[in-house]
């Protein structure tokens, strides 16, 4: 029942498009873009291609619209994320996190799943084709990215319980604890930066995950 009704809240969100014609990528975009296309079949026999187009840097201030979609090269919705564009046989659904894209799939009218294809020169795409290409290596790189996710939040958790356990009434119940982890100053300011770079790596994969949120 939530899922429906988050569902019909994307869904109402929507607004029509500009009618505008869709820019073309540019490398200096890298950071602040993303794009990514669907191809689908349309009942006479040919296809339609849709383009979702997502600005990082734009908010419901600004004259660009955080994302939108684009049919065959034209503007025909936009929005405030997170969202879900109707297409034909379902809806594509799109959401951010702090550390870029968590959410671009294409869901069926059955349930089924699809991840859209990043233009190949976004951020996402580059990670696509270097994992295509390293397969061995990138999956050490995902792997090296969640230990480093994991090692955070064992460390956060340990001080954090050190310090809850620190304050009078709580102590007076349960004792003092003391983290059994110490970290030279160096550490304690290079995991936080490592913490973000493989979050990063995660939703440049668009890998769902509750250790960054999505």
């Amino acid at each position: 029942m939530f899922k429906r009704y988050r569902r019909r809240w994307q869904l109402a969100k929507v607004k029509p498009g500009d009618g505008s014609t869709l820019q073309e990528y540019r490398i200096w975009q890298l950071f602040s873009r993303s794009l990514f296309v669907l191809e689908l079949p349309h009942h006479s026999g040919s296809s339609h291609v849709f383009e979702v187009d997502v600005r990082h840097m734009a908010d419901s201030t600004t004259k660009k619209s955080p994302a939108a979609l684009y049919r065959d090269g034209v503007q025909v919705y936009r929005a405030n994320l997170p969202v879900a564009f109707p297409v034909p046989g379902g809806v594509i659904e799109v959401a951010t996190s702090q550390y870029g894209l968590k959410r671009m799939h294409y869901v069926t009218e059955d349930g089924g799943e699809h991840t859209l294809r990043p233009h190949p020169r976004s951020q996402e795409g580059l990670r696509a084709r270097f994992d295509h290409r390293f397969p061995r290596t990138s999956a050490f790189i995902g792997a090296a990215a969640i230990a480093i996710l994991l090692t955070g939040l064992a460390v956060s958790l340990s001080l954090a319980v050190e310090g809850l356990t620190r304050i009078p009434v709580i102590a007076q119940h349960t004792g003092t604890f003391t983290s059994p982890i110490h970290l030279p100053q160096w550490a304690k300011i290079a995991l936080p930066v490592a913490g973000a770079i493989a979050a990063t790596e995660r939703a440049l994969r668009l890998r769902k995950t509750w250790l960054v949120g999505g």
